[in-house]
């Protein structure tokens, strides 16, 4: 899957799965704007493809805008839209009778108007590009109901679908490809609760018919694949990466 002579931009890129799909891109050529309110990692690829690295606020429209403006004034184009950008927040995300509707709100900025104002400022410049496509990540958690809920969160992931379709139909006869990836457990600065408790790892696993907690090359490989040329014929619809998790009765 090559992406030489191509640009992304990627939200949500200053580490784990955003940063991991960066590099991914980078390698295989593309030319790709990586975007966070996070200052800018360490471990960023090195080529063939180059990057730039712009550290902003991606709930703010004029922060949004600038970003894809640069992109495009440093790359020539915009090709294609990644959105990763996202919080769990276990000790304030609650149920909707007992969270604080300040961090209904804040989690809803960073986890969805965030994807809506990068989809809405990258639009135009794919349409100048003669097409390209977009990969909006969700979660399993979209599907289901939770006794311990974070309802913020699920309820962005879930609402991520439904934008991810209507862009899809809406922009299909200039080219514009849009989908969206439900990842299950992953092993990623968002689930840094696990980190060093290999107990709490393993009955997550335990829960995985795989017999495994996710990575972020898993959510990066299947990402690269929706981009690329080889779904030149998927628009419109949801890629569960769980290891099998939605599948269990």
């Amino acid at each position: 899957m090559s992406f030489a002579g191509k640009a992304a931009f990627v939200a949500g890129a200053g580490g784990g799965m955003g940063l991991n799909i960066a590099n991914d891109l980078i390698a295989e050529g593309a030319q790709v704007c990586l975007a966070d309110i996070k200052p800018q990692p360490t471990g960023i690829a090195s080529g063939p493809g180059g990057h730039r690295y712009h550290q902003g606020d991606l709930s703010d429209e004029v922060e949004v805008g600038k970003a894809i403006a640069q992109t495009v004034a440093t790359f020539g184009r915009l090709d294609y839209l990644v959105n990763t950008t996202g919080v769990l927040w276990f000790d304030r995300d609650k149920s909707i009778v007992d969270m604080e509707i300040a961090d209904w709100d804040r989690v809803m900025a960073i986890n969805l108007r965030s994807f809506v104002l990068t989809a809405r400022a990258a639009v135009p410049e794919m349409k100048k590009a003669g097409g390209g496509a977009m990969v909006h990540i969700s979660s399993i958690d979209a599907l289901v109901g939770d006794d311990k809920p974070q309802d913020a969160y699920g309820a962005a992931k879930a609402a991520i679908i439904r934008l991810s379709k209507s862009i899809a139909i809406q922009f299909a006869a200039d080219g514009i490809r849009s989908n969206t990836i439900l990842p299950g457990p992953v092993m990623s600065p968002m689930q840094e609760h696990w980190e060093g408790k290999p107990d709490v790892q393993a009955q997550v696993a335990a829960h995985v018919p795989l017999g495994r907690i996710g990575t972020t090359q898993d959510q990066a490989n299947a990402c690269l694949f929706l981009l690329s040329d080889k779904a030149s014929f998927i628009t419109g619809t949801e890629l569960i990466v769980d290891g099998g998790v939605t599948a269990h009765p």
